[in-house]
């Protein structure tokens, strides 16, 4: 066969397998077929006002006509920059699927990460940087009005930052696994969120120091496992300033700030803290979260935020936590069915009520009108022996007692972390046989129940230290004896903090976060009590001593009441 022929079959067949192994990638991903070739133009300049400019890539369908515009705006990379950072998996791979069903994306790296220019300060010039992004993209020949926004923790947040700087102009938005702040992330419950933070900080360190390294570099520091190793040990290092060298073996500014600025008010934060416009965006809203995300509780702050103000925003949670891969891939599937309802009219993509919800347990999806739905406070009240009951204690029970030690500190198991391995649903056996966590548990359940929403621990409790913490965690007992992490929360105690009780103990109120729970009959309900969680919740030294300074560590002694002076009990919302 003559080479003029060979050629053009050869580009023949290497033309079906493109398409066919889109096609196959659709079908995995559980996405609509693919309806257009795709082009990219890489590295494209956005001038921002004071003169830098943040690179993108537009990736746009191969046809003639109009088409709706997505901006993805990402610090982990863009396109193919994929061996270090998340490009492929938060920009590439979305933008791709995105544009085959008929979109334009605009994927634009952050200030100061990889080739865009400025300095990385995280989420300080994001609206700044959003606002006059978008200014730009109407400029563009290839832009015709419609625009929404899509993305996942830091690409969420950068969408309300975009959405404050620029409220008219945005049609729709999708926001999975963040909120309009980050305060309440970085400081949980008084504490600081260790875990989260200083594995986030270590990886974007890791990040800025290797991407302009060689790929075989970068990869053999991904497989030699330094990185984790080094941050275990970085999580049980005092001070806690100096606990960013310990991970990554150069102090992180920006992890030393968050640190320094521990109270909700600063000038730091307020820049930072987009919470006061979300009622006033006037685009659609769905919000994508997990029950074993630490973002939830902020999430679902923005969707009452929506309610209150009158709109209906769209929600969706599921088992997830928050490097959770099928709540990645969930909320690709549903942007795309988001973008069709909301920017090309297509209401048939959204044939489900507001939220929809995936009820654990049960193991099933539900749909709501609202989030939560009806429920009714339920208490179940601790008792002698460990039990869990629904009735009022006796008069007279003598209380429980641990010792919490801050240089053996509890630690967290499962539930929401960032790590990718451990999160979520665990196995708490392992943590209910340590002698500083006490466990109330319920017989077994005559029949089914049900629980919806956020659930609280009234807690009467002492402590020998004027500083401490105390927390709480629910938990399903199937019949093997295995006991699984349904949802916690920590309340830490200081001179002010707590409501003082005639004989100087304190009743304080634990926020367990929200659920969605079936209790199966023959399950049994179980409540942990400890004094920390660590390294989600950063421990209670018990000195009193400045969080990002201190190192001296003390023994405290504590009590759990549950008597009728002291009626402690698990509160849960109950559905009817």
């Amino acid at each position: 066969m003559r080479k003029r022929t060979v050629l053009p079959l050869l580009a023949l067949a290497g033309y079906g397998l493109y398409h066919y192994r889109r096609a196959i990638l659709a079908r995995l991903l559980k996405l609509p077929p693919p309806r257009y070739d795709v082009t990219v133009q890489r590295a494209i300049p956005v001038p921002m006002p004071d003169g830098v400019q943040l690179l993108a890539d537009h990736y746009a369908p191969r046809a003639s006509g109009e088409f709706p515009t997505i901006l993805i705006r990402t610090p982990y990379g863009r396109g193919k920059e994929v061996a270090l950072g998340g490009g492929y998996a938060l920009a590439e791979l979305p933008a791709q699927r995105f544009a085959e069903r008929g979109y334009h994306v605009l994927v634009q790296g952050a200030r100061g990460c990889y080739d865009s220019e400025g300095t990385f300060v995280p989420h300080a010039n994001e609206a700044a940087d959003g606002g006059a992004t978008v200014d730009w993209i109407a400029q563009q020949p290839w832009f015709d009005g419609r625009l929404a926004t899509w993305g996942p923790s830091y690409l969420g947040y950068c969408q309300w930052a975009t959405a404050a700087a620029a409220p008219q102009a945005l049609s729709a938005m999708l926001v999975m696994i963040a909120s309009a702040e980050n305060f309440s992330v970085t400081h949980p419950d008084g504490a600081f969120g260790l875990e989260t933070r200083l594995r986030w900080s270590q990886g974007m360190h890791t990040q800025q120091r290797l991407h302009r390294a060689p790929l075989r570099e970068i990869l053999a520091h991904r497989l030699s496992g330094h990185d984790e190793a080094h941050l275990q040990a970085a999580f049980d290092h005092l001070p806690l300033l100096e606990a960013d060298v310990a991970a990554a073996g150069a102090p992180i500014p920006f992890y030393r700030e968050v640190l320094r600025h521990d109270q909700a008010g600063e000038p730091f934060w307020a820049v930072r803290d987009h919470r006061d416009g979300v009622a006033d965006v006037p685009a659609a809203v769905h919000l994508v979260g997990g029950w074993y995300d630490y973002y939830l509780r902020g999430l679902l702050r923005d969707y009452g935020s929506l309610r209150d103000a009158g709109r209906t925003p769209y929600l969706t949670i599921g088992p997830w936590s928050h490097a959770d891969p099928g709540g990645m891939m969930a909320g690709l599937r549903l942007g795309l069915a988001w973008f069709e309802a909301q920017l090309k009219g297509q209401g048939t993509a959204l044939a489900r009520k507001p939220v929809r919800i995936y009820v654990m347990g049960a193991e099933e999806w539900r749909e709501f009108d609202a989030f939560p739905p009806p429920t009714q406070a339920t208490r179940y009240y601790l008792h002698g022996g460990g039990q869990l009951a629904p009735v009022a204690p006796p008069e007279a029970v003598p209380p429980d007692r641990y010792r919490y030690d801050p240089a053996n500190p509890t630690p967290a198991e499962g539930g929401a972390l960032l790590a990718m391995k451990g999160a979520g649903r665990q196995d708490n056996g392992p943590l209910e046989a340590r002698d500083d966590v006490l466990t109330y548990t319920t017989p077994p359940l005559a029949q089914d129940l049900e629980v919806m929403g956020p659930v609280r621990l009234e807690l009467y409790a002492r402590s020998s230290l004027a500083h401490t913490d105390f927390y709480g965690r629910l938990c399903d007992v199937d019949p093997t004896g295995r006991s699984c992490n349904v949802c916690d929360g920590l309340f830490r105690v200081a001179p002010g903090r707590g409501e003082p009780q005639p004989d100087g103990s304190l009743r304080l109120e634990v926020d367990l976060w929200a659920t969605a729970h079936h209790f199966c009959q023959g399950h049994r309900l179980r409540l942990l009590v400890a004094s920390g969680a660590h390294p989600r919740w950063s421990r209670n030294l018990g000195s009193g001593a400045p969080l990002a300074s201190g190192t001296t560590l003390a023994v405290a002694q504590q009590t759990i009441y549950h008597d009728a002076a002291h009626p402690s009990a698990l509160v849960l919302p109950v559905v009817a």
